[in-house]
């Protein structure tokens, strides 16, 4: 995010000492759960226009999506990663960027992917990045955002720095907040893992 706050800095300071570690342990397709590239494939194939990957990471969810032939394009606060996503995939576009500055006009998108991106956003600061994501949505257009599922807003210490759950009925009623619909939810625990949910909404 690059307007630098003490947030953006923290998050994006983080990650960017991390990158290379991160990078191969979370960021090849294969590695992923078969439920969640189903999830996220359905979800981008229904969706009407260009798609962006927002906290796109090692970029390796915006690259499974332009091979299905969808047009999408990832962005990150952090440089480390967009230029190993850059090297990586080079076909793909990713550029240095967030959702509180991301460089298309408004309504200009047909689909933001937040699949895990926004969990280091307080309560506050999740809702401010949530009606910047509406902005960029035309009416209509769809976002997807997977996150850690528990009590609302709740801090955890994260491996790379603090981040927060959220139960579905109640970042469902942040979304709504935010000029969204729901449309459908999903969530699940597995053995050794955090609980994981993914909502898809649209604005409205």
């Amino acid at each position: 995010m690059v307007d630098d706050s003490g947030s953006d800095r923290r998050v994006r300071d983080g990650y960017a000492a991390r990158a290379v570690e991160y990078t191969q342990l979370f960021g090849d397709i294969g590695q992923m759960d078969d439920i969640d590239r189903e999830r996220i494939g359905r979800w981008a194939d229904a969706v009407d226009g260009r798609i962006l990957d927002a906290g796109c990471g090692p970029g390796h969810w915006t690259a499974f999506l332009t091979g299905r032939g969808i047009d999408a394009e990832g962005i990150d606060l952090v440089p480390e990663f967009v230029a190993g996503a850059s090297a990586r995939f080079p076909h793909v576009p990713y550029r240095v960027a967030s959702l509180t500055d991301v460089g298309v006009a408004s309504g200009s998108l047909g689909g933001v992917l937040a699949w895990y991106s926004l969990i280091h956003a307080g309560p506050d600061e999740l809702a401010v990045l949530l009606v910047h994501a509406r902005r960029v949505l035309r009416d209509g257009g769809g976002l997807l955002v997977g996150f850690f599922a528990g009590r609302d807003g709740e801090p955890f210490p994260h491996a790379v720095t603090t981040a927060h759950y959220w139960s579905v009925e109640g970042l469902s009623v942040l979304l709504e907040r935010t000029g969204f619909r729901v449309i459908d939810s999903d969530a699940r625990v597995q053995d050794g893992r955090r609980p994981h949910a993914s909502i898809s909404a649209v604005a409205v």
